[in-house]
């Protein structure tokens, strides 16, 4: 039975797979040294360019965190959504490992905004306040949504004119550039973000993400943050080769357009459904709806999924690279069986 809960659910895409076994030959330099790394740095660079710095990792949690400690001094505060995953998910390890303050602004669809964030500008430069130093933006957001390109040079503008810097937690990345359809690197260097925490698993990889900075002045220590980040894989050459593959032939977008699409089409055959209501843009791959609670328990008895919100009821379906039509049909139809005593 298909899950609806997570896109980190769904199996490792076959090409990455083997991917791994073909790596699995022989004796090659440890941490970072091999020809498979130095082949997958050299495809981050065809799509963003020469002059950035990629660090591998194994998690996300790992590569938001690292990324976040390079660029920020413990008095710093990091700006973020309500709903980010550096702010609800990952345990405190930010603020743990950084020593920084993370401060909210408000949001009801993922994004944040300029007049939210220059709200908290007053505590620069007094020395009683955490400093704000980073704003820090997910792109998908966790509900789904996409910042426009304009949108992040709106943020990344702000920033640099106030002396801070642009950390985007990029965990579906690829989800973003193909609901926008732009390139990856369109939606973040481009656009002025300065380091990144790009995603993997979520797209098909069994492990392993990247940190790729844009401003490079930030990462002159980062090979030393990493290794006392405990993020340092030795065996490198096995997160290297996932990540030549997904950048091969466009995998990471064939994967994340399937998974979008995925998604439009389960919104569309949900929205029919009287008694549920859709309460986010599906922009990327997650469908978001409020459901009645009984109905919720009943589905939950065949399918696994997650409730977003206890208090309203919502839910969160998300797709993957491996979602069929056919998945959804039936799902669909479960819900529509529950929903008929509703």
């Amino acid at each position: 039975m298909r899950s609806f809960a997570s896109d980190n659910n769904a199996r490792v895409h076959p090409e990455i797979l083997e991917a791994i076994i073909r790596s699995n030959d022989g004796d090659v330099i440890s941490y970072g040294d091999d020809v498979y790394t130095q082949r997958a740095i050299e495809k981050f660079k065809e799509i963003f360019g020469k002059d950035i710095d990629v660090y591998f990792v194994y998690n996300g949690t790992g590569a938001n965190v690292l990324a976040l400690t390079a660029i920020t001094k413990p008095f710093n505060a990091i700006i973020a959504s309500p709903m980010s995953h550096i702010n609800v998910d990952e345990c405190g390890a930010v603020e743990k490992s950084s020593g920084c303050k993370i401060i909210t602004v408000p949001s009801s669809d993922g994004k944040i905004r300029i007049d939210d964030i220059k709200k908290l500008l007053h505590a620069k430069g007094v020395e009683h306040h955490s400093q704000p130093k980073v704003i820090s933006i997910t792109q998908s957001t966790e509900v789904g949504t996409v910042y426009t390109v304009e949108e992040i040079k709106e943020i990344t503008k702000f920033a640099h004119e106030n002396d801070m810097y642009v950390h985007m937690d990029g965990a579906r990345i690829a989800n973003a550039a193909a609901s926008l359809n732009k390139s990856l690197r369109e939606i973040t260097k481009d656009a002025g973000v300065d380091v990144l925490s790009f995603g993997g698993t979520k797209n098909g990889m069994m492990f392993g993400e990247a940190v790729v900075f844009f401003n490079r002045e930030l990462s002159k220590d980062f090979k030393f943050v990493r290794k006392q980040g405990t993020q340092l894989h030795s065996k490198m050459r096995y997160i290297s080769a996932q990540f030549e593959a997904l950048l091969t032939n466009d995998l990471w977008l064939k994967n994340a357009k399937h998974a979008n699409e995925m998604a439009k089409y389960l919104e569309e055959k949900v929205k029919e459904i009287d008694g549920i209501k859709i309460t986010q843009r599906v922009e990327a791959n997650a469908v978001f709806a409020i459901m009645p609670r009984k109905a919720i328990e009943k589905l939950q008895e065949k399918y696994f999924f997650y409730i977003w919100d206890e208090e309203k009821d919502e839910v969160r379906w998300m797709t993957s690279f491996e979602t069929t039509k056919e998945d959804i049909d039936l799902f669909v139809e479960e819900i529509k069986r529950v929903m008929r005593d509703f």
